[in-house]
Parts: C-alpha cells; structure tokens; sequence
C-alpha cells in the first residue's frame, strides 16, 4: 500500500497513523527529515495537534436536541482529565463549560434605570478572529472598521507614516468621544518625504493624544502602518499593513491590512506591542507639542517637500531639537563611564566614519561637564570637521553659541574655555599653551598622533581627560596610537550595529568562485607570498574575465558604477584596469608611487562617474573617504580581519546626492590554502565564534541587518565551508601550533597579543584538556607535572570567562593569589557568599559547602591551573565595560547590578542550601528567599533551542531600557499568595531582583549565564494564570543588552 505522503515540507507532529504512513514511505526509498520536537515548543505543537481532534469530536456530535448538552460535556470531561492530570492548579474544575454554553458579550457597571442599556458598537469582524481588508467592493472598508474598533477599545496605539487630515476626519469623531471618555491615544509618526500635515498632528494633539514625531530622515525612515486597540477584557485587535491614515488608504485605495485578534494570534499582537513600546522609548521619536514645535515641523516638513540641499547637520540645527544619545552612543558612553571608574581618563573611541563619533564626544563632555570638567579643547587638521564639530557641540548642549574658534585667521576673544582648534594653528601657540589649561581635551582622527605636529600637541597637554576619535587605529602604528591609552580602546562601535542603525549603507555581499587554486602557494604566518599570487594572478586572463562577467551579473548598471577594485600588487592593478578598460568601462590603476597630483584626478575623475573602477594595491584600504563608491571588487584574499573591515568601509559611507542605496561587494574565492582562515572576514561582520559562523553559512546569514544580505555560490560556498569546518574541528591544532611558534615563556595575555585570539577562542568548549594550562604543556613550554585535579578544575576555568565585576575578581584574586589556601570565613558574612560563589564557580556545586577548605586543597595541588586562574581573572577585570553597582553594598548578597552570574553563583550568593548542605538545586524560573525577603526571577528570553520561534519569545521581553514585560508561572494568579506578593512587593517591603539571559545555551552548548538586571517594581499586570507582569527596573538596562534582546530593529 503506497504511503499517501506529498512530498514537500512538514512541521506535523506524528501521530499512530502517520508514523506508520513513515514507515511505509522509507521502504519505498523516501528521504525523510524527521526530528525529536523541541521542549519549549512541545506544549503548544501538542495543544494545536488535541484542538484539531477536538473540535473535530465536537463537531462530528450529531445534531439533535441535545447536541449543544452533549458538546458541553465532551468539552468538560477533556478539561477534567486535564484537571487531573496538571501540576498545581493549572487547570481547575472551575474551568468548565457552564451547561448552557451562553458567550458573554458585553459587561458594564450598573448606571442610572434611566440609562438606555444599548451594546457597544462592535467591528464586523469577531474580536476572536484574525482576518484580511483590502477595501474590496464586497469587503469591509478599513475606515469604518477602524471607527467601529475604537467604540470598544480602553487604550490604543497609532504607528504610521504620514497623517493626513483627510484621512483624520473619517475617525475623528470617534476618537473624540474616545479621549473623552478616558482613553489614552498615542500617535508615533514621522516628517520622512514631508506627507504628513501640520494640522492632522495639531488636531490630534487638541482630542488629548500623545504625539511622537522623527524629524531625523536619514536615518529613521518610517513605513510601518499599524493600528493597536487595547481593551481590559484582554480581546485586543490590531490592524497592520499598508494604510497610512489618509483618505485614500482607509477609504478606496488598493490597500491591505491584517486584521489580528490576541485570542488566535497573541504571539503576533504581543510583538505589535512591543515594537510600539520600544519605538516609543527611543529617542528618534519626539514628543510633539504645536505651541512649542508647529513651527519645527512646518519647517521640517518643508523642507522634506523641497528637497532642501542643506546637510543634516543643518537642518537639525534649524529645528531647535532637544537631543539624547542613541542607543549605539548610549552604550559607548556607558563603556566611558566604566572605564573611568577603573582609572582610566584616557580613553579611545573607535568608530567608521559616519557612526556619529563626534556625538559620543558632545554627550561624554556634556556629563563631564555637569561633574566639573568645564574646559575644552577639540582639536582636528581640517577647518570643516571644526565646524561640524562645534555645531554637534552646540545641539547637543543646547547652545547655539557654544565654542570658540583657533583657525586660519580665528582667534578666541571670551575667555577661550571652549575652543575648537586646528592642529595646525595649535602648534604655533603650543610654547605659550599651559599643560593644564584644559580639563578635556578631544583629538578627532586619532590616527594622525605619530606626525610631529600632534606629537608635540600630545606631549606638551595634561588634561584631566583625553578622548581619542578615530576610525581606524590599526593601521601600521596602530601599536603607537594605542600608547597612548594605556593599549586600550575604551568603546567602539561594531559593524553590524552600525548597520542596524542605518548609519551606514546596507552591503550586498556575493562570494564567487573564481576558478583559482591557491593551495600551492607558499603560505607562511597567516599570509600568502604576494609575489606568487601576484604572478597568479597577472597571468590568468580567464580569471578577469570571470570577474567582468560577475559584474555584468551582479551590478545594476556597470557602466555607472563607481568601484574600488583591491588588488595584490602594481602589476595586478594595472592588468586589471586594462581589461577593464578593453569591456568599454573606464578604469585607472593606483598605488603607492602615483604622483600625488594623479591620485587626486583619478580620485575627482570616479566620484563625477567619469571613470567606473579605481584598482589599488593598498592605497585606500584606509583614511580615505570617497562616498559614491557604490561596488567593491575584492580580488585578492584577505589575510587580516582589520583590513577586510578597512576595505568594506571604503563603500559603506552614504552619498544620498549619488543615489546609492545598497553597497554591492563582490569576492572572488580559490581554493584556499588549507590553513588560510576564511571565518576572519565573515566573523568581522556577523562576530561569533567559528561554530557560530558554520551555521550561518549552511543558512545563508539569515540574521544580517535590514537591507544586507551575504551570498555564496555553490562552488564558493562549499570552499568556505569546508574551510571554516576544518577551522572548528582543528580549532586546538591551530591555538598549540600558534603557540609552539612564540617564546616557552609565553603567558596567556601574551599569547593572546601575538595572535589577536579572543579568551572564547583559547578556551573553546570546556573539556579536561580546555585550560591553556594544558596548551602550553603540549607545546613543550611547561614543565611542571599535571596536578591531580587538574582535569576537572580545567573544565571549571573555561566557564568563568563571563565573571566580569570588580568585587568578585578582586576578592577572589586576593584568594588565588595566596601561598596557601585561604580559611573559611565568618559563617553569614558577605566574604562567605563571595567564598560559595567562587565555590561554585570552580564546579564544586555539587558539594556540601562545608568541604570549601577541601576544596580549595585540590585548587593549590594544581600550581600550574591556579597561576593561570590568578592571570585569568585580571585578563577579565581588565576587559570589563559595564558599570557595577552593588544591590545591597553592606548586605550579606555581593551581587551588582549589571554584572553576569551563573545560576548557582547566584544560589551561592543569597545563601540558599538544599538538604545536605549542598547550594540548592533551582529548576523553576523563580525562587522565594525568605532569608532576605527577595523573589528571584530567572528569565530565559528564547526559550527554545531551535531557530526563531515567536511563541517562545514574546512572552518575557524588554519594553525599553527601563521597562520588562514577564510572563509568572502558569498557575499563579493575582489572588495566589505568590501573585499577591509580586503586586504587593512595595507595600510589604519585600524585594523583586531580576535575572536575564538570552537563550540557554552559549555557543559552546555551556549553560548561559544570567544578567542581573536589578531590583524591579510592579507596574501592572493582566491576564491570570499565567500573570503577565509589566515591571520597571531601578537602573535601566545596559544599553548593549537592551539593542541585543530587543523586539524592535533599529
């Protein structure tokens, strides 16, 4: 009997039947991918697969007098089973079908006899079901819909492009009668191409709505749609797709719009509002007052209509506008702020162009300034980044008369306490410049510091605080730009947070394979010998060919193209533009010995169109700016992730004059040497670690930011994946061989300055053999025998790389670093917790902590393993950027806020011992420590292992950097004694302390430690069993964290 199966796609949970239709279909030869469900998703895969057979029982009841009865109790009999079957009161008996069956439609508070008792206005469509408008002849218009939702709803949100009055006044009337009777209406819009109208916004604001508006285009281009009704009855409705609130859109235009119900589809609802949340909280979004900002906006709008050939810069400066950091700035100040704390007040800030370093230097002197850092100085080598410069200073400070000028014929005639200087104009007052006469001093294009005239500038200065601005400080004396910040960069702002932002281009990135092989050149210390490959090269003409048939394939229009094109060495360069220049497209080549001068012409000559491609040999791998650039040709491997990064930046600045809206980058891969390292230039876009990267490569990099996206060819993808698996399974191989090549005295720091590996990378998964302790014994260079423990402890030090605040490192430092084992302390002190919780951090767990002094005897057996324990530590104390505020500076529990823990590092710390003296096993997300008086919330933001999964998601997530949306235990209700504590918290005097982390598992399958976001306080709640629980945090959350768990891009 055949099997019956149509090939294709399933995620069908396998009943009897359909298990053996499987079996069937493998004996006829069928390829079937079937796999073990994933326990978070088991409940809801389960639920759908009992209602389908439950409303197909019901249904199938036949239809006499008593069909309705005998539905009734069917239904009842399966919640009574349930009832039984469930833990704690899940399910009760009280969640039976009353016999009759009746639906309440409408509850009201009992008014006057005399009140016409009248239901509600209700939409067409049931507030149980999703369904689909597109204003069709025999379909409900989307206006009247949206006036009949509003009669109902308590609360409601307005996501939209453009607000036309037109479009208005079809729903006016409604939501004046709505405000009235005391709903909030909020508004989220934009000035994006100048639609919206002055007076739809003003309007809104008379009926009582709260009005946000992004004057900011370049960035924030707003196009969602979206309506959001907010009822008490837990039925919320949104309505999302292509209207604006215009008349065509709601009324005859050509529109879609989902209309979603939280009763069928929550997940979506859930996260419709937790993107309005956040959008909200951002500040892109400007509360709008007509009073205060109607003539803002009219001139914003205007402009918008006019296309204003004024920069953005000069706009904002027009509109008055009160600025606050984003939330990429948010988190470099905070790195600022961290590092001040731990005594560095020299600090670098690392940057590509365009990312807005000049702000995160305004914000930072705008804090220093309000704790008496009053003097300034902001030095560059070019007249127009002072003026830029200074008008940054002026919006954020909210001066418009802020600075003074040091340049060309300028000098400072008030007192020059705020001066914004050339370099150039500096050195010829630097004899009489008193080392002191500034408290911060900002040096823009930091990468200049080694010419004399910034030397001496650099040398002569002792200010209070020293920030450094640069895009690129490895270049070849990145070593020397870094002496001069102690060999720290303070903060810097990666690729794909740019990217999200919108500060820079989208990139559209295609690997081709370019028939190479690679493999017979000589390749010695991680680079190829340029000689062969530039001979390679030089002497493949079908080679160029390929490469001009990929951009006939891949470019929109080649001959209006403006391309850099690197290549290996002079000789490539210029073969390279002579084939080119022989398809019809305009090329030059360049590199290191052109005359100045024809830099400069071939430079103009691109940037006007006149030529199409510019073939380089290392010349503007970095500190050139050429913004047209809209294609990259990388034709040479790539050695170095710094200059992979330097090269992608060339094209991902935005020239919105050229037209350029994407970045189109084409790479042509050989077969690679087998110790070539393919994940460098992949890892420097996405991060991660090479596992990480082998997923994203056999997904094709589903995660990248909007508008980006990295393709393969097959042949290309198969070179690199097979590269970067032989780079994952070697991964050991390559760290001992590294290391067999440096000094016998190599540590672990130095190790990692020779190679530039990460702490993850030497420490991989953890296993007996995972320490660097065992690294180095392989490698010849220690000596010392394997202590008896050593194999476990190993295992206990590559989990500890996320220990990363002050008090734990020092305490535990000042321990290892002791000759002999340090004693128990004072049985309930504070230096007891710290002693369990390194106790546990050591894989100890397990045992009574009572056996702390056996314990820490294995530790001091093993020499070699604790020396690197003691050099580990530092290594993580010194690579900390987060702020650490104690939760309770002279309680019992050392924890901080903002610090990461491991969930018994956390049971260690509140003191909380099982039975046998052991810390307590926790399998539930929350823990009551009545010691303290403390609820303890463990959140797990993705909670299934698999991919992506909404349901699992949007049932705890961050509303914005202060506020947290959680999901409680399923049986707690408002009136358990749980749930009445949670509500009560404040009042009873009791303490709720939030735990988070993304997922369960690092990448490296190992347990993922918790970020403790802090004390939190009730807000509100709805819903019942589970309660979902609106809490605001005491501190905001870091700001990384919060751009990394957010529901909202951007």
């Amino acid at each position: 009997m055949p099997s019956g199966l149509e090939p294709g796609l399933y995620e069908t949970l396998l009943s009897l039947a359909l298990h053996d239709q499987l079996d069937v279909s493998r004996r006829e030869g069928w390829w079937l991918d079937v796999q073990k469900c994933d326990a978070a998703m088991l409940p809801e895969v389960l639920a759908r697969h009992v209602y389908v057979m439950a409303r197909r029982a019901l249904a199938s009841v036949p239809a006499d007098e008593a069909q309705a009865e005998k539905q009734v109790r069917l239904a009842n009999d399966l919640i009574t089973l349930l009832s039984k079957a469930g833990n704690d009161d899940t399910v009760l008996m009280t969640d039976q079908v009353h016999e009759e069956a009746h639906l309440l439609r409408e509850a009201r508070r009992g008014g006057s006899a005399l009140t016409a008792r009248s239901p509600t206005l209700r939409p067409h469509l049931s507030l149980s079901e999703s369904g689909l408008l597109v204003n069709g002849r025999r379909d409900y218009q989307v206006g009247p819909e949206l006036a009949r939702e509003i009669e109902s709803a308590d609360r409601i949100d307005l996501l939209c492009a453009f607000v036309r009055f037109a479009g208005l006044r079809l729903v006016r009337k409604q939501l004046e009668d709505f405000v009235r009777r005391g709903g909030r209406l909020r508004v989220i819009t934009t000035v994006y191409t100048g639609s919206t109208e002055r007076r739809a916004l003003d309007d809104l604001v008379k009926l009582g709505a709260d009005v946000k508006v992004s004057f900011e285009t370049d960035q924030t281009r707003l196009h969602a749609k979206a309506w959001l009704f907010h009822r008490k009855t837990g039925l919320h409705t949104a309505y999302i797709g292509s209207s604006n609130l215009t008349h065509s859109a709601l009324v005859d235009g050509l529109e879609w719009n989902v209309r979603v119900s939280q009763a069928d589809n929550a997940g979506i609802l859930e996260r419709v509002g937790a993107t309005f949340e956040q959008y909200w909280s951002e500040p892109e979004f400007v509360s709008y007052d007509p009073e205060r900002d109607g003539e803002r906006l009219s001139t914003a709008l205007a402009r918008e209509r006019g296309g204003s050939g004024a920069s953005s810069l000069e706009r904002l400066v027009a509109l008055d506008i009160e600025f606050e950091p984003k939330p990429h700035q948010r988190q470099m100040l905070e790195a600022l702020e961290a590092e001040r704390q731990h005594g560095h007040r020299k600090n670098l800030v690392v940057a590509a162009t365009g990312t807005g370093k000049t702000w995160v230097a305004a914000f930072d002197y705008r804090r220093l300034r309000a704790q008496g850092h009053e003097r300034l100085l902001f030095v560059a080598h070019r007249d127009e980044i002072l003026l830029q410069s200074q008008q940054v200073f002026q919006l954020v400070l909210r001066d418009a008369a802020f600075g003074e000028r040091l340049v060309a014929g300028e000098r400072p005639v008030h007192g020059g306490h705020h001066v914004f200087a050339s370099v150039q104009s500096l050195q010829r007052q630097l004899e009489t410049l008193a080392p002191d006469a500034y408290d911060v001093v900002v040096v823009d294009e930091f990468h200049h510091s080694e010419a004399p005239t910034y030397r001496k500038l650099l040398e002569r200065l002792r200010p209070r605080i020293l920030v450094g601005l640069t895009a690129t400080p490895d270049r070849g004396d990145g070593q020397s730009v870094l002496g001069w910040f102690d060999g720290r960069i303070a903060c810097d702002v990666r690729l794909w947070q740019a990217l999200e932002q919108g500060l820079l281009c989208p990139f559209q990135y295609f690997g081709v394979h370019d028939g190479t092989d690679l493999s017979s050149v000589t390749f010695k210390r991680g680079m190829y010998a340029r000689g062969e490959l530039n001979a390679l090269y030089t002497g493949d003409d079908l080679r160029a060919r390929r490469i001009l048939q990929a951009v006939e394939e891949y470019v929109h229009v080649p001959r209006a193209m403006r391309a850099l094109g690197f290549c290996v060495g002079v000789t490539h360069a210029e073969v390279m533009a002579h084939h080119f220049n022989a398809a019809g497209l305009k090329a030059a080549a360049l590199h290191s010995g052109s005359p100045d001068g024809e830099r400069r012409e071939a430079v103009a000559r691109l940037r006007r169109g006149e030529l199409q491609a510019l073939f380089t040999v290392d010349l503007f791998n970095e500190g050139v700016d050429i913004p047209e650039v809209d294609t990259l040709l990388l034709l040479r491997p790539t050695e170095s992730a710094t200059i992979f990064l330097q090269q992608l930046g060339r094209g991902l600045r935005w020239s919105h004059g050229s037209g350029k809206s994407v970045l189109t980058v084409l790479d042509f891969i050989g077969q690679a040497n087998k110790r070539y390292r393919f994940d460098v230039r992949y890892r420097a876009i996405v991060g991660g670690t090479r596992r990480q990267l082998e997923a994203e490569l056999e997904h094709d990099f589903p995660r990248l930011p909007p508008g980006c996206a990295i393709r393969l060819d097959r042949i290309a993808r198969e070179h690199v994946l097979q590269n970067v698996k032989a780079a994952v399974s070697h991964a050991r191989r390559i760290l001992l061989e590294e290391l067999k090549s440096l000094p016998p005295e190599t540590r672990l720091q130095a190790f990692l300055d020779a190679t530039g590996h990460e702490l993850e990378e030497v420490y991989g998964r953890p296993s007996e053999r995972s320490a660097f302790t065992a690294l180095r014994r392989d490698a010849g260079h220690e000596q010392r025998p394997v202590g008896p423990h050593e194999a476990t402890l190993s295992k206990a030090l590559a989990r500890m790389l996320h220990v990363g605040d002050e008090e734990r490192l020092r305490q535990w430092c000042a321990w290892v670093s002791l000759p002999a084992p340090p004693p128990p302390a004072t049985p309930g002190s504070r230096e007891q917790r710290l002693q369990w919780m390194l106790f546990a951090a050591l894989g100890f767990r397990s045992r009574a902590v009572a056996e702390w002094p056996q314990a820490m005897s294995e530790l001091w057996s093993c020499t070699a393993l604790r020396e690197e324990l003691l050099e580990l530590l530092e290594l993580l104390e010194d690579r900390s950027r987060r702020v650490h505020t104690p939760l309770d500076p002279v309680g019992a529990a050392p924890l901080a806020c903002h610090a990461t823990y491991g969930l018994y590092e956390i049971i260690a710390a509140y003191g909380v011992l099982g039975t046998k003296g052991s810390l307590r096993e926790v399998r539930e997300g929350v823990l009551w420590v009545d010691a303290h008086k403390t609820d303890l919330l463990f959140v797990t933001l993705d909670k299934s292992d698999a991919d992506f999964k909404p349901t699992t998601r949007y049932a705890d997530y961050a509303v914005s950097p202060s506020l947290f949306h959680w999901e409680s235990q399923n049986a707690t209700s408002s009136a358990s004694p749980t749930g009445r504590r949670y509500v009560e918290h404040v009042q009873r005097g009791t303490r709720v302390i939030l735990f988070v982390r993304e997922r369960r598992k690092d990448d490296r399958g190992e347990s993922m430690p918790y970020l403790c976001l802090g004390p939190v306080r009730y807000v509100s709640h709805e819903a019942e069993r589970p309660m979902r629980i609106l809490w605001t945090l005491e501190r905001p959350m870091p700001a990384d964290f919060f751009q990394a768990t957010k529901v909202a891009a951007g």
